[in-house]
C-alpha cells in the first residue's frame, strides 16, 4: 500500500517479542497491507459492540502506521468513535485460512475525522487501495461527502502461524 514500505525497518522486535516506539516491524506492516477489512471494537452508553469496515493501511504524517476508513458519524460506531478519549480494539484477518499458515493482526488505538490536507492524503491511500471507488461516479461522490477516518495504533501484534504456530511480533508506537 502506498506509503506502507516506509514503515519498515528494524524495532528491536523479535520473535514473541515487544518492540518499542521506532519504526514497524515489516512484518507487521506486510500484514496491514495485505487485509483490507478491520473489525473495531468499541464501548458505547449502550455497552460493547463491534463493526467491520474496509480500510487502507497507510502511514500518518509522522510516519507511524494508520489506516483509513470511511463510516458516517452519524453511525453507531462513528458516534463512539468521536467520542472525547474514545478507544478502540481490532483484528485484521482474512477469512478462510487454515491455522497453519493463520495470519492476522490484533491491536488497540484511537480514531479521529480527518480534514483539509490531512484527509486529501487519507484519501489518495484509501482510493490508490480501492480504485473502484473513483471509477464509480455516485459511489465516489457519496464516499467524498462521508467522514474519512484515521485508525492510529499505539499497539500491534502480529499472529503469524507460518512462521511456526503461535509465532507473535509486537510493535507499541
Amino acid at each position: 500500500m502506498e506509503g506502507m514500505e516506509e514503515m519498515s525497518g528494524a524495532s528491536g522486535a523479535g520473535r514473541g517479542g515487544a518492540g518499542g516506539a521506532g519504526a514497524c516491524p515489516p512484518g507487521i506492516v506486510r500484514a496491514l497491507a495485505g487485509h483490507t477489512t478491520v473489525t473495531l471494537a468499541y464501548a458505547d452508553q449502550d455497552g460493547p459492540q463491534a463493526c467491520a469496515v474496509l480500510y487502507a493501511a497507510g502511514r500518518a504524517a509522522d510516519g507511524a502506521p494508520a489506516l483509513y476508513f470511511v463510516t458516517a458519524a452519524s453511525t453507531r460506531h462513528g458516534r463512539a468513535l468521536a467520542e472525547p478519549g474514545a478507544r478502540v480494539a481490532f483484528t485484521v484477518q482474512r477469512d478462510g485460512q487454515e491455522w497453519s499458515g493463520l495470519t492476522g493482526i490484533q491491536g488497540r488505538g484511537t480514531c479521529r475525522t480527518l480534514h483539509g490536507a490531512e484527509r486529501d492524503a487519507g484519501w489518495r491511500t484509501y482510493t490508490a487501495c480501492f480504485p473502484f471507488v473513483t471509477e464509480d461516479e455516485r459511489l465516489r461522490a457519496a464516499l467524498e461527502r462521508t467522514a474519512l477516518w484515521e485508525l492510529r495504533p499505539d499497539w500491534l501484534r502480529l499472529i503469524d502461524n507460518a512462521q511456526g504456530f503461535g509465532h507473535k511480533e509486537e510493535w507499541r508506537g
